[in-house]
This record gives C-alpha cells, sequence and structure tokens, in this order.
C-alpha cells in the first residue's frame, strides 16, 4: 500500500511554486508555504490568491471551494516550518549549488521518513541528492507550467531512490489528478528533451535570418496545429530559464551541438530582453509581465495593396498533376474565383482528378459550408486537359506532380518552351530545391516554391520559398496570391525541409532516438508532449500518420544538406523502414494498427 500524504511542504513560492502549492491544496492536502523571507512571501501569497481568484471568476471554482483551499495553506518564513511534512518539494531557481544547499538544509530539518523532491526541469537529480544523507527518498517531481491546469508529471528516479518512494509518488500524482511518466535521471527528462531542441533550431533560424519571427512562429502554429509558435513560448518560457536548461542539457546530455544554446540567446539574456516577464525579448510587450504582444521596430508593415508591392495580376493559374495535392490546390484556386486549366497526364487521369474535386465540393454542399450555386460555379471556372500546350495563356503554373528531381527539372524545362513570359513557375516540393527546378528554364527569377499543405482547402499554411535567382516581383505576386487565397503566406529561404520540417522532423527523430535508447515508451513520450507541451498528437502517433518511409527521406535530406551529427537519422526509423512498418498505411508502424 502506497502511504498516505496528509501535509506537504513547498519552497519557492514564484509562479511554479504557488502552482503547484494550488494543486496540493486542491485536493485536499495541507501545505506548508516557505519562503526565504516576508517580503518574498507576500508576492508569494499573491500569486496563489490571484491564480486562485481568477479561477472563481472563470466559474472554474466555487467561491467555497476557493476559501478552503487558501484555509488549507499554513505560510512561512524559513525552513523550519517543514519539521512534520510526509514531503517537500522544492520550486527554487535552477541552480545546482542553490539545490544542493536546500537539500542538505532539508535534510537536518525534516524527519527522517520524509520524502525530498526537485522539481527541477534539467539539473541532475542524483547530484541534487548526494547532498543529503537520504539520496534513496531523493525524487523529481516536475510539474508543468501553469500547474494547476497542466495534465503531466514527470516522475525522476535516481539509480539509489527507493522503489517504494517511487510508488509512493506515483500514488500522489494519481489522487493530485495527473497523468504521471516515470523516468531515469537524464538531461531534459522527456519534455524538454524533446522541445528545447526544437526551440534552439528555431532561434537558429531567426539568427540566420532564414525567416521573420511572426513566418517561423505561424508557420509551426498553422502548419503542425502548435498551441504557441517556438519563439513566443521561448518568451513565455523566458529566455534565461531557456538558456540554463539548454546548456544543461548540452552539458550533461553528450554535448550534442543541436543543444548547444544559439549565440543570440546568450546576447539577448546579457541585453535583459528575457521575455514577457521583462517586457522584451523576441517580441514586445505591452509591459513586463504582460501576454499582450505590442508593434516594435521589426513588426511587418501591412501593406495597402500587393499589387503596389510590385505583384502581378494574376487571373488564369495552371495545375499541373493529378494526385491528392494537385486535386486540392485546383479547389482552392477555383473557389477563390480564378480560372484554373487542370493538366494531367491523360484523359483518364483528367476525368479522376474532375470527379475527386466534384466530391470534394459536393461534401463542402451537404456539411453546409458551400451553397450548391456556388459548387456550380467554381466547377465552372476549371478546364480539364492532358496536355501542358493548354497553359501558353496563364499566368502562374502551380506543379504538383511526384517528388522526383528528374520528373520535375523535365516538366519545368517544357514550362519555359511554353508559357508566355512574365508567368510565375510554382512548384509544390516539400523537399527538394527549388533553385534545381528554376535552373531546368531559362528564367529563373520567375520560379518559386509555393508549398501547400495536406489537404490544401483546409491548411491555412503556404511556404513560399525563394531562391537566390527568385526576382521581388515574383515573390510578391505569391505572396498577393496567397492572401486572395485566404491562406497565410509564410516567406524562407531554399533550404531543406524549409521552416515546418526542418523544425518539425528533427524532433520526430529525437524522440525515435529516446525511444531506441529505451529511456521511455512511445506511450509515455506521446503523454509527455501531449500533456506536457499542449502538442495536438504525440511524435510516435504523427510518424506513424505521416508514414516512416517519408519521415526518413526527410531526415535523410536535413542530414545531407545541414552535415550536422544530432541530424543523423536514428537508426531505429531506418531498420523498421527496411522491415516494412511504414505505419498506418502498412499496417504497423511504431504501433499495430491492424486491429483497430
Amino acid at each position: 500500500m502506497a502511504r498516505e500524504f496528509t501535509s506537504v511542504g513547498v519552497v519557492g513560492l514564484g509562479t511554479m511554486g504557488a502552482g503547484i502549492v494550488e494543486v496540493f491544496a486542491r485536493n485536499g492536502l495541507d501545505v506548508v508555504a516557505v519562503e526565504i523571507s516576508e517580503a518574498a512571501l507576500e508576492r508569494g501569497r499573491a500569486n496563489l490568491t490571484g491564480s486562485t481568484d481568477r479561477a472563481v471568476a472563470k466559474g472554474k471554482l466555487a467561491e467555497a471551494d476557493r476559501d478552503a483551499l487558501l484555509g488549507r495553506v499554513n505560510f512561512q518564513v524559513g525552513l523550519d516550518a517543514l519539521h512534520s511534512v510526509d514531503l517537500v518539494i522544492e520550486a527554487v531557481p535552477e541552480h545546482l549549488d542553490l539545490k544542493q544547499r536546500l537539500f542538505a538544509e532539508l535534510d537536518r530539518v525534516c524527519k527522517p521518513e520524509a520524502i525530498l523532491a526537485t522539481n527541477t526541469s534539467s539539473l541532475s537529480v542524483t547530484e541534487i541528492s548526494v547532498a543529503t544523507t537520504r539520496p534513496d527518498q531523493v525524487i523529481g517531481i516536475h510539474f508543468f507550467n501553469p500547474a494547476p491546469v497542466m495534465k503531466l508529471v514527470e516522475v525522476i528516479r535516481t539509480v539509489v531512490t527507493s522503489a517504494e518512494v517511487v510508488a509512493d509518488v506515483e500514488a500522489l500524482c494519481a489522487r493530485l489528478g495527473k497523468v504521471d511518466v516515470t523516468i531515469n535521471d537524464r538531461a531534459g527528462f522527456i519534455a524538454n528533451a524533446l522541445l528545447f531542441g526544437y526551440l534552439n533550431n528555431a532561434v537558429g533560424m531567426l539568427e540566420a535570418r532564414y525567416a521573420s519571427r511572426e513566418d517561423i512562429d505561424a508557420a509551426m502554429k498553422l502548419g503542425c496545429g502548435l498551441p504557441m509558435g517556438p519563439l513566443a513560448l521561448m518568451d513565455l518560457i523566458g529566455l534565461d530559464t531557456a538558456y540554463e536548461i539548454l546548456d544543461t542539457m548540452y552539458r550533461r546530455g553528450g554535448r550534442d551541438r543541436r543543444h548547444a544554446p544559439t549565440p543570440l540567446i546568450k546576447q539577448m539574456v546579457t541585453a535583459g530582453l528575457l521575455g514577457r516577464k521583462s517586457g522584451r525579448g523576441f517580441y514586445t510587450y505591452e509591459r513586463p509581465g504582460s501576454p499582450k504582444v505590442v508593434p516594435d521596430e521589426l513588426t511587418p508593415m501591412a501593406t495597402e495593396s500587393a499589387l503596389a508591392d510590385g505583384a502581378r495580376a494574376i487571373t488564369k493559374v495552371g495545375v499541373v498533376g493529378s494526385g491528392t495535392m494537385a486535386t486540392g490546390i485546383i479547389e482552392v484556386f477555383a473557389k477563390a474565383g480564378y480560372e484554373v486549366v487542370s493538366v494531367t497526364r491523360g484523359v483518364e487521369k483528367s476525368a479522376k482528378v474532375c470527379e475527386a474535386v466534384k466530391t470534394s465540393l459536393n461534401k463542402g454542399v451537404v456539411q453546409g459550408k458551400l451553397s450548391e450555386a456556388d459548387r456550380d460555379a467554381t466547377l465552372g471556372r476549371v478546364t480539364w486537359s492532358a496536355t501542358l500546350e493548354r497553359l501558353d495563356d496563364v499566368d502562374l503554373v502551380v506543379e504538383a506532380v511526384v517528388e522526383e528531381l528528374s520528373v520535375k527539372k523535365a516538366l519545368f524545362a517544357s514550362l519555359d518552351e511554353i508559357c508566355k513570359p512574365g508567368v510565375v513557375l510554382a512548384t509544390t516540393t516539400s523537399s527538394l530545391p527549388v533553385i534545381d527546378v528554376a535552373m531546368a528554364t531559362h528564367r529563373p527569377a520567375n520560379v518559386i516554391g509555393l508549398h501547400f499543405f495536406n489537404p490544401a482547402p483546409i491548411m491555412p499554411l503556404v511556404e513560399i520559398v525563394q531562391t537566390i535567382r527568385t526576382s521581388a516581383e515574383t515573390a510578391a505576386t505569391a505572396r498577393a496570391v496567397c492572401a486572395d487565397l485566404g491562406k497565410t503566406g509564410v516567406v524562407c529561404g531554399d533550404r531543406s525541409g524549409f521552416i515546418v520540417n526542418a523544425l518539425l522532423f528533427p524532433y520526430l527523430n529525437d524522440a525515435v532516438k529516446m525511444l531506441e535508447a529505451s529511456y521511455s515508451t512511445a506511450d509515455d513520450i506521446d503523454h509527455a508532449m501531449k500533456l506536457g507541451c499542449g502538442y495536438p498528437v504525440g511524435p510516435f502517433e504523427l510518424l506513424d500518420v505521416v508514414g516512416l518511409d517519408v519521415a526518413l527521406d526527410i531526415q535523410r535530406e536535413l542530414y545531407l544538406e545541414l552535415r550536422e551529427p544530432g541530424f543523423a537519422p536514428a537508426p531505429l526509423l531506418e531498420h523498421l523502414v527496411t522491415a516494412g512498418y511504414l505505419g498506418r498505411k502498412s499496417g504497423r508502424g511504431f504501433r499495430d494498427h491492424t486491429h483497430r
């Protein structure tokens, strides 16, 4: 039987500590809340009352329950107040020497059977535990911010933490209504080890001026369904905190350069640009602590008219291809009022694409998203053809043929001969270099990447990929077209993976490496990212949907271009693909889908 905790102590009452106090007190536990001084204690009390008052205002907590909750909390200055609690958890700043001194003192003050826990997100629980005479009773209990809301708790055992202590803490997490994942003491644990490599990668993109802060954040929110963009999330976490976590993970985690903090982070910390808490980080905020972003010198100007920006007028669009992507793009342009010429390789394929577009539009009518008149008008704007020559009078061509460079280059060479001067030639490639396609023509200035996401009629994002030969006029035209389609266009350079895949797939690859090292299970890793970071799906769920072969191809492209050891595809991913375990489409990937 797990022990019954009646009273717990919390040391450090900042945002995190006050949140942990609230979690315990909400669930009927008496809490001794400790700070270093009266002033710090009052700030902690204000943190707790502010949070509970907001919960009452939102109707999530009854006034009587709030009063009972606050009645269970005993605010005290000094550690001596913790002499009789069953468990203490600390939430003091992430400095190893500070935590070691604190644990040595807790060891002296607390009763012999008390469990001592750290809420560290990146430091070694083992190194903290050896400051005590009871390392077998020391454990990591890593809550996520905001603690009252976030469901996940990472329970970190060291090599000497007793099995009883682990079981007691797991039972406590269940009592608190949390989902716990129990793991060994390793840099970054699960969530931070996967999250911070991705965040660091995003800062590197900004530092290299590969894309703007707004476009990087919009790409990950709209392309991956994430609750926040990486740079806005860095501002929320605090750049000083992020730097400490990355630096610790780099030093403790095998010196993987992907965890070496991007120099820009250290420069911003030195300059006092810490994110929301200082009022300025990657974005500028209304005031320190405010979540409201206000315009600054980096905020893009909203241009009155895209045509004034040098964009050409586009009225007629050619779409080449017969797959799902081509079908979706035809629908998107025709719905937006463009005349569309659909070109496929043969009459049968044209009939198939026509049928697919009709089916999709009919579904829209059934769901009440489209009137019958709009459906008929949309179909009336599309001309179906099996010859490229029909593209001789279009203003824009979008190719969505197979992802093979030789096929795309041959197509663009043909388009170069057929199309009138000044036509924008766009490729929807998601992984090939756009410049290679552009150089198959005599007009590389007119070639650009327009990477739509699947399904194109639903996904709001388009990556606009400029090569070093793309003209400003072509880029402005692409931006104007995306805006006219009601899509968010994000502009980036011609680099492997563009924005979304270059940030997403290394994170997925890191998750595979974590599984391969037997550090955690696929289920626990998926839980950690969904419940700890608010991701819509876990990495292994996503890999099985995307296809492990597709993921491997993209990861190989990234590795070949960047030559960064941390980007090398995980051997487990390669082995699963070789074995034919490709995900949902083959019935088996990281999970078995044959009986679902």
